[in-house]
This record gives C-alpha cells, sequence and structure tokens, in this order.
C-alpha cells in the first residue's frame, strides 16, 4: 500500500475530520477515491485509523500530489509529525446507519442500536451529511419515551464520567431561548456559599449572544482540566467553567454542531442532550428551568409540561433526582445581552447595587433557593431566605471572587464595544412585549458572543413607560460591518412593542 506524508492544513472544520487529496495525485487515480468519500489513515498497519471525510483540490500551495492534507482536528487526532508517512484506504460504511434507515422509516430503535450509532459518530464515522439524515429522522419521526431514554444512556457510555465523591452534587439546567438570564452565574456562588457542591460545566454559546462559559470568561479562565478542576471544586464548593475540555457525552457536541445550523431543536433530542451531559458531570440531582413565553422556545403550557414529564421520566430510570420549574420566559432577564453586559448585570446583583436588574436577582434567589432544599436540613420554603441573606450579607460576593481566584482571573477584561447606538420609541406609550428572538439576534449580528464587548443594552422592560425619541435599548459592537448590521436589523425591526397612551 503507497504512502502519503501528512501536511497539516490550517482550516477549521468544526468537529468534523476531514482530509485533502491533490487531483494530481497518482494515488487518487489509481485508488478511485472521489471527493466526499470517506477515508481511512492508518499510523500503523494494524492500528486503529482515523476516519475523515476527503476533499479534492487543485492547489499545490494547499497539499501537494503525494501528500495528505489534513483538517485541524485530524491533525490533533493523529498527534503526528507534518510529513509522517501514514496510508490510506476506503473506509468501511458504520454498520449503524441500518438503524438511521429504520429510523427514517418510522422504526422505534433500541438501546443497543442508539449505542452503535452514538459510538460510530463519536469515532467520526459518520459525515456531517449522514449526522443530518439521523437527525431529520429522529425530529420527523419523534422519539417514544424509552428511545429518549436509550439515547441518553448512549450518549453517556460514550463520553467520559466525572466522579467528586459526594452523594450530593447540586446542576442547574436552563433550556434556553431568553436573552440575559444570567442566572448560573449567581446561583452558583450562593450555594457553594452554603456549602452545597456546585460544580457548574457550561457550554458556549452557538446561537445565542452569550452562554454561561462565555461570560464567566470575561472575569476568569473556564478552560480548566478535569484534574485541576477536581481539587478546586473541592476547595470551594463550586465553579463555572466550560465542558469542552472533558470528554462529557461528546457524540452530544457533534449532533448540536450539525443541528443549530438546521434550526431543529427536537423535545425529545433536547432532553437526551441536557440530561447527557448532566450525568456525564457528576450531577445528582438536578434543577431544570423552562422559560414558557410567546417568543421563548417552549410558547405553550401544554408543551412545557409534556417537557417536564419526559424529563422527569428518563431523569428517574438513569439515576437523576430532578426538579422541573416553569418560569416567566415573556422577555429578556436582566437588561444586558452580550457577555460584558450580562457580566455587569450579574456583579452589580452580587455587589448589591442599586441599579442592579431585579429581575435577575429575583429569579436567581428564586432557583437558588429550590436548589438549597435539595439539602435535607433546609426545610421545604426555607430556601429562598437562606439564598437572600447569603446574597445580601456579601458572602455570595465573597465566594464568586474566590472562584475567580481559583479558576484564574482574567488580567486583561474585555471592554464594551466603542461604536454604540441607542434605538429610540417612534411613539409615547407603555412597553407591551419585548421579542427575545429578534433582541438576541441584534445581539448576535452585533458580534456577540465572539466579540464578548459587543451586545445590547436595554432601557426600558415591559410596562415601563418611554416617551417618544426616548431609547428602548443600545447596540454595542466593536466593529464597522457587525455595527452596521445590527443597526439596520433594529431598523426593521426593533423588537419592542409600544401601546401608546397618547397621540
Amino acid at each position: 500500500m503507497p504512502k502519503l506524508k501528512l501536511r497539516p492544513v490550517a482550516i477549521d472544520t468544526y468537529r468534523e475530520n476531514v482530509a485533502y487529496l491533490h487531483r494530481g495525485c497518482t494515488f487518487y487515480r489509481s485508488e478511485g477515491f472521489q471527493a466526499l468519500n470517506k477515508i481511512e489513515i492508518h499510523k500503523e498497519e494494524n492500528g486503529q485509523p482515523v476516519i475523515a471525510v476527503l476533499n479534492i483540490v487543485d492547489d499545490a500551495n494547499i497539499t501537494a500530489p503525494g501528500e495528505l492534507g489534513i483538517s485541524e482536528q485530524v491533525f490533533e487526532q493523529l498527534n503526528l509529525p507534518p510529513g509522517t508517512a501514514v496510508t490510506v484506504k476506503h473506509a468501511t460504511p458504520p454498520v449503524s446507519l441500518d438503524a438511521v434507515h429504520d429510523k427514517i422509516n418510522g422504526e422505534a430503535l433500541s438501546h443497543e442500536q442508539y449505542l452503535k450509532i452514538a459510538q460510530d459518530i463519536v469515532e467520526n464515522r459518520y459525515s456531517k451529511i449522514e449526522i443530518a439524515a439521523f437527525l431529520v429522522g429522529c425530529a420527523e419521526t419523534g422519539f417514544e419515551r424509552d428511545e429518549v431514554l436509550y439515547l441518553t444512556r448512549a450518549m453517556v457510555e460514550t463520553g467520559d464520567r466525572l466522579e467528586w465523591g459526594e452523594s450530593l452534587v447540586a446542576d442547574k439546567h436552563c433550556i434556553g431561548g431568553i436573552p440575559g438570564n444570567r442566572t448560573t452565574m449567581l446561583i452558583v456562588p450562593i450555594v457553594a456559599a452554603h456549602g452545597m457542591l456546585m460544580p457548574k460545566t457550561s457550554s458556549r454559546a452557538i446561537t445565542s449572544p452569550a452562554g454561561t462559559a462565555d461570560t464567566m470568561e470575561v472575569l476568569a479562565r473556564v478552560d480548566l482540566l478535569p484534574d485541576s478542576l477536581r481539587s478546586l471544586v473541592h476547595r470551594e464548593r463550586g465553579c463555572l467553567v466550560w465542558g469542552g475540555t472533558a470528554r462529557l457525552a461528546p457524540v452530544d457536541d457533534i449532533l448540536i454542531a450539525v443541528e443549530r445550523p438546521l434550526s431543529m431543536d427536537s423535545p425529545g433530542q433536547m432532553v437526551a442532550s441536557i440530561l447527557a451531559k448532566k450525568v456525564a458531570a457528576g450531577s445528582t440531582r438536578l434543577l431544570v428551568d423552562i422559560p414558557l413565553g410567546p417568543t421563548a422556545k417552549v410558547r405553550s403550557r401544554r408543551e412545557a409540561l409534556y417537557l417536564r414529564k419526559l424529563f422527569e421520566y428518563v431523569g428517574d430510570r438513569i439515576g437523576l433526582e430532578l426538579e422541573v420549574i416553569i418560569t416567566d420566559g415573556s422577555q429578556p432577564i436582566g437588561r444586558g445581552i452580550g457577555p460584558v453586559l450580562e457580566t455587569r448585570d450579574v456583579m452589580q446583583v452580587l455587589e448589591r447595587k442599586p441599579n442592579a436588574p431585579l429581575d435577575l436577582r429575583e429569579k436567581a434567589l428564586q432557583l437558588a433557593g429550590r436548589i438549597l432544599e435539595f439539602d435535607p436540613d433546609v426545610r421545604g420554603g426555607e430556601g429562598y431566605h437562606i439564598a437572600r441573606d447569603i446574597l445580601d450579607s456579601g458572602r455570595a460576593l465573597a465566594k464568586m471572587d474566590a472562584i475567580i481566584e481559583a479558576q484564574g482571573k482574567n488580567p486583561d477584561p474585555p471592554l464594551l464595544g466603542r461604536l454604540h447606538h441607542a434605538i429610540s420609541s417612534p411613539v409615547s406609550g407603555i412597553v407591551s412585549a419585548i421579542d427575545n428572538q429578534q433582541m438576541a439576534s441584534i445581539a448576535r449580528l452585533a458580534g456577540a458572543p465572539l466579540d464578548k464587548g459587543a451586545g445590547v443594552d436595554l432601557h426600558r422592560k415591559t410596562g415601563e413607560h418611554v416617551e417618544a425619541g426616548e431609547p428602548l435599548y443600545t447596540i454595542y459592537a466593536a466593529f464597522p460591518a457587525d455595527y452596521e448590521f445590527a443597526l439596520d436589523a433594529a431598523r426593521q425591526n426593533n423588537g419592542y412593542s409600544v401601546k401608546k397612551t397618547h397621540e
């Protein structure tokens, strides 16, 4: 078998293994390779191969004949120096694709079938096209309750699990869809100050203006390795870190990378995704927040109740005690949308500033109180008052400062975007509604979360009076192109409904 020399190609293919062959390569011609074929890259004759999707190039500056170009992700997996000779073979189609075809045809799958699909996806045996087929099949035909359970277990079993050595490990998850809503950064220091273990591993935003990890990164490092994380958590009783440094349900990250651009978010897939991550992170008690509102992710009470029952059914069978609460998702929580602005809101609440957003404070206290009641020494109904005392006494701020120092304080925190423009109300009246989706879209167009100083700062919330010409919110951006995109979106639809009080 002829060998090809490895050539790293500086392309981030985002959770897909990609390799590149030059069209003039004699190996390419003789072996009958075509673009989008899957290939096996072998370091050793009988070793475990790395599987990649093949792309064909005509530019020798990318990959020359006799070379195999590899994307950044493949280069990390192979862990071989450039120029190393490797063998390349046609990849065997994954056997589990038969189960995908069954799912597309409307059949229910077994735990063994979901486990094999998950294993093949984690081993990069699926292309993104095949993953998309699986996701569409699941979304179109739906899941039986037990299928959600099987998929959850398969996601956990194909990754690593964190163990904390304690019987009560608390966690909290919001299903999303509400801009701002940075309650987790308040709940963790409150719960940790009480003494309960709450190691919070969070994701980065994919389609929202900020995730908890993006926002915490304004203050501290979030990319901690599991070993250093353990000692930190046992010392401080909590953390706020990015979960991507550990292989926690890794198949879920791959599915999300395909699912989100397709704007697909089936209930069964979402429940499996959330619960698999929580079990893998070592959680034993979980609070799930389902915001309900006309522009939230969940828009009907019927859908919210269905989700609650599904969470409870799967949680009970995987040994995860959970409580699901349905909260007000009618408008953004807090004033800031975007990492720097959301961090400001959090710190104002922790520092008990008079201008701190009351809705963010109140929701965080309500949720923290429910989590504190997981403690058998806390009686039902007492949690809120304990949470409020921890916050008002300054203990939560002290704990947050300790967590920041332990994770590694950011020596150069990002600043608010230098470009800014206020969007004013065209009429006088009472703000009757704020469109969550539109406000999130404007903040993302402004550059959030990649540009942490970009976003939207709300000056009015529902029920508040505004005069014509007064600002509803201010857009912040760092780059002129992002700034113009956001302004154009706001001019077309400012996201606010104002009920006129007079002509």
